[in-house]
């Protein structure tokens, strides 16, 4: 049991380093050897846990990308409430809520989407899954405002989702080349423009 922990605890901090260097340097110049000598331990326990690269940064996807997407933009969007508050206060809150440093860097997805999404399949689908699932509570969320009469009924769910989440992804990766806030405050205001005109 001791053994089964200590080895769950090194999985973790590889997974944890690897992803945080990923973010911060990029995956394809990210190697191996870094990412092991950033948690101290020897090349012979990244191979205990993974084969390759390739594996680890398919866990890197599921466990953290996946995750941070699913607990910040996907979880809101199945609150109660009128729809359209609920997506405007999705995307709005996340954006006022990331620190520098996630400005800085941009979306951890849309950074590994643009650097690896067209590098390998196994790739593409774990990024495109996550994706999917963002789509498709956002379309969820859209049909119920339709229900409930708060949506205008002439537009397409799944039009406005892949709009919504483009311009998100947008806007963390062009936050990246700013020193300040203006560009996402002129965002912010776009977004809330483009929202009035779903209502009915």
């Amino acid at each position: 049991m001791q053994q089964e922990l200590k080895s769950e605890l090194t999985k973790n901090l590889i997974i944890d380093k690897a992803y945080k260097m990923f973010y911060e340097n990029g995956f394809k110049t990210t190697s191996i050897g870094e990412i092991m000598k950033a948690t101290t331990l020897t090349k012979g326990a990244f191979y205990h846990h993974y084969k390759n690269k390739e594996e680890l940064g398919l866990e890197v996807i599921s466990l953290k990308v996946e995750k941070r997407v699913h607990d910040s933009m996907i979880l809101p969007l199945y609150e109660k409430g009128d729809a359209l508050n609920i997506l405007e206060t999705t995307f709005l809150h996340r954006l006022k809520s990331f620190s520098l440093y996630d400005k800085q860097h941009g979306c951890p997805t849309n950074n590994l989407i643009n650097e690896i999404g067209d590098f390998e399949t196994t790739y593409q689908i774990a990024l495109k899954k996550i994706i999917e699932k963002w789509k498709m509570a956002l379309v969820s969320l859209i049909e119920r405002g339709q229900e409930e009469k708060s949506i205008n009924q002439n537009v397409s769910g799944h039009a406005v989702a892949i709009y919504l989440i483009s311009a998100f992804e947008g806007i963390r990766g062009i936050r990246k080349l700013y020193n300040d806030d203006l560009i996402l405050d002129q965002y912010i205001q776009g977004l809330s423009l483009y929202l009035k005109q779903l209502e009915v």
